[in-house]
């Protein structure tokens, strides 16, 4: 496994246009984002249809897409995998919901987040409309979240993603956590 310099190395040179290191890089993250689809689909309805393997392909075909953002870091890549994961999780269960004319939407528990893992956890689709009501309050709140909850980074990576402290992540995560908690209880 490379040294998170080295992916954040190769994803630079994946920008500027190189596909061997594209091709380099692939099988570096690849388990990774196998890990964070794992995760996602983990707090997900039993009898889920997506599989890891379909969301890590569906997730890497939109990462590659012809849009390719300027990828900072390791953890900004990661983060934005996140975000293209829930995207995909929240797409599917508005299709599946379309196609039951509105019922069944898909259930997600946050294993991560125990005080929104009560019973009765919120379905995705819940999740993300709080989602997008706290990015509309405070964007940044937001995205901390994203990116521990969906992505799996850590408290450290997420502070220097977001060019603040770690204590003020902490600190703002906790805030966000109970905002959703408030929100998606009501």
């Amino acid at each position: 496994m490379p040294a998170r310099e080295e992916v954040t190395q190769l994803l630079h040179a994946w920008c500027g246009g190189d596909q061997e290191a594209l091709d380099r890089l692939l099988p570096y993250v690849y388990s990774e984002l196998r890990v964070l689809a794992a995760s996602h689909l983990r707090r997900e309805r039993a009898g889920h249809t997506l599989q890891a393997t379909a969301l890590v392909h569906e997730a890497y075909l939109r990462l590659v897409d012809d849009t390719l953002p300027e990828f900072q870091s390791r953890s900004h890549f990661f983060g934005i995998a996140a975000r293209a994961m829930r995207q995909i999780l929240v797409e599917h269960a508005r299709a599946r919901g379309a196609a039951k004319r509105g019922g069944g939407a898909a259930r997600l528990s946050l294993d991560d987040i125990a005080t929104l893992a009560e019973a009765g956890s919120p379905g995705i689709l819940d999740l993300d409309e709080a989602l997008t009501r706290l990015a509309a309050l405070d964007a940044r709140k937001s995205r901390m979240i994203e990116l521990r909850h969906f992505g799996g980074l850590t408290i450290d990576e997420i502070s220097a993603l977001e060019g603040c402290s770690a204590a003020t992540v902490g600190r703002d995560l906790r805030f966000a956590e109970s905002w959703l908690r408030r929100e998606m209880s009501a």
